[in-house]
């Protein structure tokens, strides 16, 4: 993947745009960081942040315009946060201790400042602490006179003083009494500095010179001017700081020959990117100054400093448990993955947080760009298996099973019984034939009896684990095998019972015409069942799959309503609603985060769920949630023990195809079939519950175990424990190793634990 791309994915992450305050002040003030310290009563803490960007905390604190307030979020639900205030008893709080600064090695340039209102107090001290050796001149017989006139009534003399006092440290020259209006002054001065910046100006004096807006140089070399006042006053006070601080970064550019404009686009107030949703922000009020004191106690302070919202945006983390789960957002994320395709030696760490995101888009339909971070999992997979950087265990069961399903035992196509041509075929998907091959039989039965012309049916998988684990060559092969059985057929309009094929067919296969099964049931009637139970109200979950279908969502809630159920809607639900753990291959590559993910769900109501996936359904059963598939209910069965029926095992489901397939040739076709016998195919095993749960979670099948014991009964390759009398034995049929501890009893073998790992032993190891 180029990096042209990577930076694509990465430019949409906006969580790390400032938030709203500190784009609009123009020095940018950490306000969320300040505040989030005084919450947690460190005001030294919130100080120095502040003192970060205001070179004059005191005086600042006292005169500010408050730019940023205007802008703060905290103000579309209740009273905006009182900044200065805040900002005033930070200062207050460590006015006593202030640091000292220390310059920077002196530079042998001198530049000089005509004005000593906040710009010209901005630029010396900003020059000075690079080291120039700076001369401040000013009007007035001591310095600042021009802010104890124009602030009298909110500044005092002695925060001036306090503040100012920092020139003297950082070695600047204060020369009083300059008669600054002179021209012959002017000119004076810039013959002997190699950089003049003159400030504090009126719109009159700056008629002479044309000033560039963003380096504030002026068409006499060397010389920049800015800080517009009104009256003597400036316009805004944080304004003429930022303008000070504006032409000291010009000013150093221009004696360092470099460019005085690249890379200046977020100086001074910029619009952020930066999306804070204010969605369940309860609306408070500014917490009241005491009228007897001019500045917030310290707890009044933490109190109002609480009411912000610490803006951020990280929608999508808000509701997906896999960004959650790696204690990060995309933009992280991004780069890690980014690293982790650049590597070409060393331990491809990133691989883990890749295998585990669940590809659904959720991300997408939340951010306000648009970030599709499983876009770019699903590419960084398949260039990683392209590598060979890729571990084929990560994905190697459900690969598996995709290969099983697609396999002579599982593969079935046939028109109608009595037809030749089909005008629909039905293709109901592996994992529904697996967990409830019953409904399988009836929707067709339905299918054949409301629909004329011939409905043929189709017994496969789509492809999707292919495609899910990055094996591109794998799912074009599967893709093709489909397309080559549906034009066999004479390119009959596909009926869909699972939305994961619908998404992989309507992708990559758009030639082929589809159609829902919901949306037929809905257009030809539900069937009669007599005696039907059904739940007064249910909580719909939709697939993640399903989620840009809103047609197909609104007709199963249509059937469910005439069904009799009241429906209740999820917090994140159709085009917001959430995976079931399972989408992406998520449960092989990482099970904990599956299972939290899960959980997340199941723990958003307290209501009976349906779900019209098989693999949402049987998900959320095995973690004990009531849930029905919407074909119990079409079908009446909702009897108390139906929602709460976890679905068939890994090895039950692979038998459920088999015997679907079966059964349909036998009583449908009228043709038997044998099934392809291996030599362990017949072995009897007995197995205990337990160990079955244990099967289960480590994605172990009876014929992996079957295989273990038939390669160390026909080897001899097993080990014998004298004390319990069971042998131990492995086999590594693929990309997995199994190991199984058994003992041979009546003809056949009792499993009493059985594991699996990636490790290969090599031979002569054995």
């Amino acid at each position: 993947m180029d990096h042209k791309k990577i930076m694509e994915f990465e430019e949409k992450c906006i969580q790390e745009h400032p938030p709203a305050c500190n784009a609009t002040c123009p020095v940018h003030v950490d306000v969320r960081s300040m505040l989030a310290e005084i919450k947690a009563g460190r005001f030294t803490e919130a100080f120095h942040i502040y003192r970060k960007s205001v070179p004059w905390p005191g005086i600042i604190s006292h005169i500010c315009d408050q730019p940023c307030r205007s802008a703060c979020k905290r103000g579309e639900a209740g009273d905006a946060i009182a900044i200065a205030a805040l900002e005033k008893v930070c200062v207050q709080q460590v006015a006593a201790s202030l640091p000292k600064l220390t310059p920077a090695p002196e530079k042998p340039q001198q530049v000089a400042v005509l004005g000593d209102g906040l710009a010209g107090l901005t630029a010396a001290h900003d020059l000075a602490k690079k080291g120039y050796r700076v001369t401040l001149c000013a009007a007035g017989s001591t310095l600042g006179e021009s802010l104890n006139q124009n602030w009298a009534d909110a500044l005092p003399e002695s925060v001036i003083a306090q503040d100012l006092a920092v020139l003297e440290q950082l070695g600047v020259t204060i020369q009083l009494n300059i008669p600054l209006g002179q021209d012959v002054f002017l000119i004076a001065v810039s013959e002997d500095c190699d950089a003049v910046f003159l400030s504090d100006l009126c719109p009159e004096q700056l008629a002479q010179f044309t000033i560039d807006p963003v380096t504030l140089s002026t068409e006499q070399k060397g010389v920049f001017a800015a800080g517009i006042v009104d009256k003597g006053r400036a316009v805004s006070p944080i304004g003429a700081v930022a303008d000070g601080r504006r032409a000291a970064i010009s000013i150093d550019r221009y004696l360092q020959g470099v460019s005085l404009t690249a890379a200046r686009e977020n100086e001074g107030a910029f619009q952020t990117r930066l999306f804070t949703s204010i969605v369940g922000v309860e609306p408070l009020p500014v917490v009241p100054l005491d009228p007897n004191r001019s500045v917030y106690s310290k707890e009044e302070a933490m109190q109002e400093a609480a009411r912000c919202i610490q803006c951020q945006c990280l929608e999508c983390v808000k509701v997906c448990q896999y960004l959650t789960h790696f204690k990060g957002y995309p933009k992280k994320y991004i780069r890690q993955i980014n690293h982790n395709l650049k590597m070409i030696k060393g331990r491809h760490e990133a691989n883990t947080l890749i295998n585990s995101c669940s590809l659904c888009g959720l991300c997408q339909e939340v951010c306000p760009e648009g970030l599709h971070l499983g876009e770019l999992c699903g590419l960084a997979r398949q260039e990683m298996v392209s590598k060979g950087k890729m571990p084929p265990s990560a994905h190697d069961f459900p690969l598996r099973d995709m290969e099983f399903s697609n396999g002579e035992q599982c593969v079935l196509t046939r028109h109608q019984p009595g037809h030749t041509s089909s005008s629909h075929l039905f293709f109901p998907g592996c994992q529904l034939s697996a967990s409830a091959p019953n409904h399988v039989e009836r929707a067709y039965a339905y299918l054949t009896e409301r629909l004329s012309g011939g409905v043929g049916l189709m017994l496969r998988c789509c492809g999707a684990p292919a495609e899910w684990s990055g094996r591109t060559e794998v799912f074009d092969g599967e893709l093709q095998q489909t397309k080559a059985q549906w034009e066999e057929m004479g390119r009959p309009r596909l009926i869909l019972a699972c939305s994961t094929c619908s998404q992989m067919f309507k992708k990559h296969l758009p030639e082929m015409e589809t159609v829902s099964l919901w949306e037929l049931y809905d257009q030809y009637g539900l069937p009669e069942v007599a005696g039907a139970e059904r739940p007064a109200r249910v909580a719909v979950h939709d697939a993640c799959t399903s989620r840009q279908e809103e047609e197909l969502q609104e007709r199963v809630r249509k059937i469910l309503r005439e069904l009799g159920c009241q429906i209740e809607e999820l917090p994140t639900s159709r085009a917001k609603t959430e995976c079931c753990g399972y989408g992406g291959l998520m449960k092989f590559a990482n099970q904990g985060l599956a299972d939290d993910v899960m959980k997340r769900r199941i723990n958003q109501s307290p209501a009976d769920y349906v779900a019209y996936c098989a693999i949402c359904r049987d998900n959320f059963a095995g973690k004990g949630k009531r849930t029905y598939h919407l074909l119990d209910l079409i079908y009446g069965e909702a009897n108390p023990a139906a929602p709460a029926r976890r679905g068939p095992g890994y090895s039950q489901r692979r038998e459920n195809r088999v015997r679907l397939k079966n059964k349909l040739l036998k009583e449908l076709w009228g043709e038997k079939t044998v099934p392809g016998e291996n030599s362990f195919a017949t072995m009897k095993l007995w197995i205990a519950e337990d160990v079955q749960e244990v099967m289960e979670q480590r994605l172990i099948l009876v014929e992996d175990i079957q295989k273990v014991i038939e390669h160390a009964e026909r080897t001899g390759k097993k080990l014998l424990n004298h004390d319990s009398g069971h042998y131990l034995a492995y086999y590594r049929p693929v990309s997995v190793t199994y190991w199984v501890e058994y003992q041979p009893e009546n003809e056949g073998f009792r499993i009493y634990n059985t594991y699996s790992h990636r490790m290969e032993i090599p031979p002569g190891d054995e």
